[in-house]
This record gives structure tokens, sequence and C-alpha cells, in this order.
């Protein structure tokens, strides 16, 4: 294709211009800046190439937060950027960027994108995309992106107006090619471009749309938001492993319940959860678990505490897993181990076309569901204890009852045995699973995942 049919920027050959903001229209301080990544920006300088901060730490910058990571954005190519950093690797094969290793931290570095003048289509397997090609899908995604250009051109390639501005340090000046500094006053957010061709390019952008929406609380422009409708089922063209790690960036970031109930509200938790939308759908109160474990799991992240991606999935797909034990319970009159067993194992089947589940957690994550439902039994109180996942499970029993379900005491009994005091056994083994029946309270004194 060429720029002039290029879709993706309507207006791409108007002079949109720089507004730059200068050291008294901004409070960006340079002293605020990591001296790693002052380095690796100035040693871009020094070896003749441009170079900025770029991104999300100049977001967070002008919003007075303090950014996670500072990332430079450079004319300089992958190659020429590995050259001059001895301590550096190129990495990805989608989008190449670089890491510069700089003391104990890691900046990335990443080459100015440019316009898709061409689209790369090779002859065989094995021939390699030139320096300065792209490649989509029939969709529309963008399969490859190292088409190489200008600053102006990277910007209109980000995908939000408030993460396309650039800060100079030396000179202590924001760049802004589009309406970032206006959006961030407004807390708009506002794709750059066309949001449905941009959506096709790479449908992770609807969820980035999503988490920084809740992160940031910011309103998801109008043209954005009618995109997103159009377009959300694409994610289920994502690859799952990718899919995995976006859901812990979503849901494991801190703001985790803001997140969930944006994507909800948008259509786009469905895509990656499926078979728990449709156990949301049949029995809209197990949203309850959901919220109440990923506020917990925010709450530990505000404290520094640890969260475990197997708790978050074991949340997260209980529902479904409790519409399936009790559809095998009714239908092949299982006992309840082996019903968690087969139930276990096919949600995690399906689950897994959509989110790649590391046998590191998909495993703890099943033990924790086995383990809780003898929790609630409690037969052999001491034997379960000693469990190596016995506080994972304990805290599940918890997450339940204080989603509002009724385990018959169950949370307590194991709170005041742990305390050391002498328990009664129950009078009869745990009952299959049924339908839930709700607690007049919200109740429970809150899992926390660990």
């Amino acid at each position: 294709m060429n720029d002039a049919a290029d879709p993706i920027y309507p207006d791409q050959s108007l002079d949109i211009g720089c507004r730059r903001y200068g050291a008294g229209e901004h409070h960006i301080a340079p002293q605020s800046i990591p001296p790693e990544a002052v380095w690796v920006y100035r040693e871009l300088r020094e070896a003749g190439f441009e170079a900025y901060l770029v991104g999300g730490c100049v977001r967070d910058l002008l919003l007075g937060y303090e950014p996670k990571d500072f990332d430079v954005s450079t004319n300089a190519t992958p190659e020429e950027i590995r050259d001059i950093f001895r301590r550096s690797r190129i990495v990805g094969r989608r989008f190449q960027i670089v890491h510069v290793r700089s003391g104990r931290e890691v900046i990335e570095v990443s080459t100015f994108r440019g316009h898709h003048s061409a689209e790369f289509e090779p002859d065989s397997e094995d021939e390699q995309p030139p320096e300065g090609s792209a490649s989509y899908a029939e969709s529309g995604m963008l399969l490859r992106d190292n088409v190489f250009g200008n600053v102006e051109e990277d910007a209109l390639r980000r995908d939000f107006s408030v993460n396309g501005l650039y800060y100079d340090p030396d000179a202590n000046c924001v760049l802004d090619f589009s309406t970032g500094v206006a959006d961030l006053e407004a807390r708009i957010l506002r794709v750059i471009g066309d949001p449905v061709t941009r959506f096709q390019e790479d449908p992770v952008r609807m969820l980035r749309a999503a988490r920084f929406a809740a992160k940031l609380d910011f309103t998801i422009e109008e043209t954005a938001l009618a995109a997103i409708a159009k377009c959300h089922k694409l994610l289920a063209q994502i690859p799952a492993a990718r899919m995995f790690d976006e859901v812990l960036k979503l849901l494991l970031a801190g703001q985790g319940a803001a997140t969930f109930a944006v994507m909800d509200h948008l259509g786009l938790f469905e895509p990656i959860f499926p078979q728990t939308a449709r156990a949301l759908r049949e029995s809209p109160e197990e949203r309850n678990l959901i919220v109440h474990a990923l506020r917990n799991s925010d709450e530990r992240i505000a404290q520094g505490k640890p969260v475990t991606p197997a708790f978050l999935y074991a949340a997260l797909l209980w529902p479904a897993l409790e519409r399936r034990l009790r559809k095998l319970q009714e239908r092949a009159q299982l006992p309840l181990p082996a019903a968690m067993y087969e139930a276990a194992s096919e949600v995690v089947a399906e689950q897994c076309r959509s989110t790649t589940i590391p046998r590191r957690f998909s495993t703890p994550m099943r033990e924790i569901w086995d383990l809780h439902q003898r929790l609630i039994g409690r037969r052999s109180p001491q034997k379960l204890a000693a469990h190596p996942r016995f506080r994972a499970a304990y805290d599940f029993v918890l997450l339940r009852e204080q989603s509002g379900e009724d385990l018959n005491g169950a949370g307590e009994w194991w709170t005041r045995f742990q305390s050391g005091e002498s328990m009664p056994a129950p009078a009869a083994p745990a009952a299959r699973p049924r339908r839930r029946r709700r607690r007049s309270g919200s109740g429970g004194s809150g899992a926390d995942g660990g």
C-alpha cells in the first residue's frame, strides 16, 4: 500500500505540526528522571541521533504519578542502538525493540515507527523480512511492524494521544504531535487515527483502553467506544500465550477490580473468559466472587504483598467450574473427587484456547479448588492443615463466604482451628455442589489469595 491510501490516518498528509511545552508550561522536573534513563538518552544524542523519553512515563509525570518504567524512542535503528550500547540486545520479531541495561535497570529503546509504504510478502517460509517492512493478516491485524520513520510519524503510530507525548530532558520540554496534553487535562482516552482500523491492527489495544481508563480514571472517547463494540470479538484472534500475559497486566496491576468492571461493561471479558461469561449470565451473583477476589488482590498489591496468577485464575474460572461440576454430578452421579477432577480438566482445556495457563499456575490452581472443597468437609483437619496449599485453599473458602455463599461456617471453623481451639468434627460429610444459597450479609473476613 502507499501513504496516500493508508486508511489509518485519513489526515496524515496534513501538517499537524508539533506543540512544544516549555519548562513553564508543564510540571516535569528534570531531576525526577532516573539517571539510567538520562544516560541512555544522552548516549544516543552524543552518537548523533534524536532521542526522547516517550509514552507512559511522560503521561504519568504530567499527571503527577511516579512512572513504573522509562522508555526511550530514537531515530537510531535497532542495530545502531545495539552498536552504541555494549550491554543491550534486540528483542521481538513483531515489533523490534532494544533492551539496554543501565546499572541495575533495563531501559526499553524503540526506533521511531513510520507509515506503511509497503507490505512484506515472503516468497518462502524461511525468507526474513527486510528492515522497514510490515505484514498484515486478512483481518487487518498487524503481524509485523518494523517500518521506521521520524518522530512525527512515530507519534501517529502510538495507540492513544496521551501515550504519544515526548519529553526532551536537556531542553526540559514536552512535544505533542496530536491532542495529548489537552486530552490529559480533559481526562479523555482518545485513539490516534481511525479506532476501528487501529483495533483491527492490534485487538489488544481495546484491552489497553480498558486498562488505562480504569487506572487513570479516564473517559474513553465516543468513537473509540463504538469501535470496541464493533471489534471486541477480534480478541479471539490473539495468541493464547500473549493473552495470558495481557490478563496479568489487566488484573494483577493494582486496579484489577476497576479494570474488570470496565472490561465487563465494554464486552471485553467474554472473548477472554467465554465459559465464565456464560456462567455469569446464568448466575449473575457469581460475579461477586470475582469482584471480591480482585479487590483483595488490589489491596495486597497496595500493601506490597505477593499475589499469584494461580489464585486469580482459580477465582476467575470458579463460576465455570462450579457450573460444570454440578452438571457432571447430576448427569453421571460421580463422587465429588472424581467429578472435580473431570470438571477441572474440561474447564482448563477450554480456557487454554483463549489464554494459555502455564502448568506452574494451573497445577496449584487445581489444588486450590480440590483442597478448599475438602476444607469445607473438615475431615482430618491436621492432615489438611499440613498441605502446602492449605493457606491458599483456606483463603478461597473465605473468599466464597465473603462473596455471599453459605458454606456452613467453614471459614470461621478453620479460623478458630488455626488459633488452637479444639473444634468438633462436622456432623455430616460435605454435600454435593448445588445452586448456591445466599446469605443475607456479605460476611467473611477477607481472603488474601496467598
